[in-house]
């Protein structure tokens, strides 16, 4: 467990022992460091968004996490298994993790990639025909091939990735990052989710829990709705003067102050509200302006594939993380999300239909990838693509895969990971994960550890215990680092 804080865990300007060492009185010495813990803490909780220090010295300063809802296919994708094409159609026993199935042995019928592998880049990185625009960035990218997690279902996977937990309350990796690291910019939120689902978890994927609500993740967008309404609603008042916008504003926040002064017991929520009203009015100044994609070239918008049917609504959703990352935003989250009443990637008996999700994410994935690089954004910046988890090796349906959290393929670029390099390994024929396994806690810790936070110390006390993201597992995947 780690130690106990009530505090941000930043350092203090003397250690605990140093003070201790050179105070003639040790206990007014432990007043002092209390004193001093409660008022980084009263600061947290008054909603200060500014920059803290982070732990360390970081490799990043930014995250984009390109989530796959659903689980994409590792062995149809990046996870090469020549044993898995040599033995199609054999039947197995495999020990089921799947709800009447789990811990249950029973014979599946082994079925191989549906599309061909070829090496590509100067590290000889196998990928699939799915992703053909990807395949030139390989160099670039640092493929977890021993990835394993909690949960074999959509919620409660999705839940674990986004929280550390699969099916309680906790705050979201953004809502750690804010809270451990404050923003860039003051005038935009620092923890951004575009086009986020309202299900599998939902506004608990970006939730702060029982964090001080300042460190809640702002949605644009909403997933199953259209790409023209990733916005923010409202953001400039065009019937009003700017003069009359400001005067409303101010007796808004007047009436808010005066509220807070009435009642101190709810100092917390009130505080976050004022925060949250002071936050919206600087951002009429900037979002406008961010969120405005004509203002890209045709040229840029063209290599996102924005115009195109296939890749118009997730090339915009990239092009916008690129721009909210450069503008200072810590945590920007891109969903490939819900394709109601199945997840868009989920393919129980119709695993042809990955060529579709395929075409709409390849080419903007790639763009982005290749805008961070050119702008000099990716070597701070950690690009982060995977699903809640993979899929199995063995058929399901007629030409479908069932949900597989034993194994599956991540991928990370930028923020000082080694570049063309695999981690990991699952089995010979994709179905789990057994060399350099990676946990989704340790994932986690990973990269905390690369924007500078130290996981196990990342804490925060609630309901008299020290909670944090990776609750009390998690470790540094160091070997991926240069």
């Amino acid at each position: 467990m780690p130690p106990s804080s009530n505090a941000m865990p930043t350092s203090l300007p003397t250690s605990r022992r140093q003070l201790l060492k050179s105070s003639a009185c040790g206990v007014g010495s432990l007043a002092l460091a209390g004193l001093l813990a409660d008022q980084a803490q009263a600061d947290i909780r008054s909603g200060d968004l500014g920059q803290r220090p982070p732990m360390h010295p970081p490799r990043a300063k930014r995250l984009i996490f390109i989530f796959m809802q659903g689980g994409p296919s590792h062995v149809d994708s990046f996870d090469y298994k020549p044993d898995l094409i040599k033995r199609d159609g054999k039947s197995i026993e495999f020990t089921g993790v799947r709800f009447n199935t789990f811990g249950q042995v029973s014979e599946r019928e082994l079925m191989k990639p549906f599309w061909k592998f070829r090496q590509y880049g100067e590290c000889g990185q196998h990928v699939s025909e799915l992703f053909p625009e990807i395949t030139q960035h390989v160099d670039d990218l640092c493929f977890l091939k021993g990835m394993h997690t909690e949960g074999v279902a959509h919620g409660p996977s999705t839940l674990f990735l986004h929280t550390g937990a699969t099916n309680l309350i906790r705050p979201s990796l953004g809502s750690w990052l804010m809270y451990g690291l404050g923003t860039e910019n003051q005038n935009l939120p620092g923890f951004v989710q575009l086009q986020p689902s309202d299900t599998k978890g939902g506004p608990r994927n970006y939730s702060n829990a029982f964090l001080p609500s300042v460190f809640q993740g702002t949605a644009i967008g909403r997933a199953n709705r259209s790409v023209e309404q990733m916005t923010i609603d409202h953001i400039r008042n065009r019937q009003l003067s700017e003069v009359d916008v400001r005067e409303r504003f101010q007796l808004t926040q007047q009436l808010n102050r005066a509220q807070l002064d009435r009642r101190p017991q709810e100092d917390e929520r009130l505080e976050a509200v004022i925060r949250s009203y002071e936050l919206a009015w600087r951002m009429q100044a900037d979002a406008p302006e961010i969120l405005d994609l004509a203002r890209e070239t045709p040229q840029t918008q063209q290599a996102y594939g924005i115009g195109e049917k296939a890749t118009d609504a997730f090339g915009r959703q990239c092009l916008m993380a690129r721009r909210l990352s450069e503008a200072g935003v810590r945590f920007v989250q891109i969903n490939y999300a819900d394709e109601s009443p199945t997840p868009r990637w989920d393919q129980h008996s119709n695993m042809p239909k990955h060529m579709v999700h395929a075409r709409a994410t390849d080419k903007p994935v790639a763009a982005l990838l290749a805008d961070l690089k050119e702008r000099g954004l990716l070597e701070d910046t950690i690009v982060w693509w995977g699903g809640e988890f993979g899929r199995t090796p063995f058929s399901q349906g007629n030409n479908g895969r069932d949900h597989n959290p034993r194994g599956f393929t991540s991928f990370l670029a930028g923020g000082g990971v080694k570049p063309g390099f695999s981690y990991g390994a699952t089995d010979e024929i994709g179905h789990e994960a057994v060399e350099g396994k990676v946990h989704m806690h340790d994932l986690h810790a990973t990269i905390l550890h690369a924007l500078g936070i130290d996981h196990e110390q990342l804490t925060y006390r609630y309901a008299g215990r020290d909670f944090r993201l990776t609750d009390v597992f998690g470790r540094v995947v160091s070997d991926i680092f240069v």
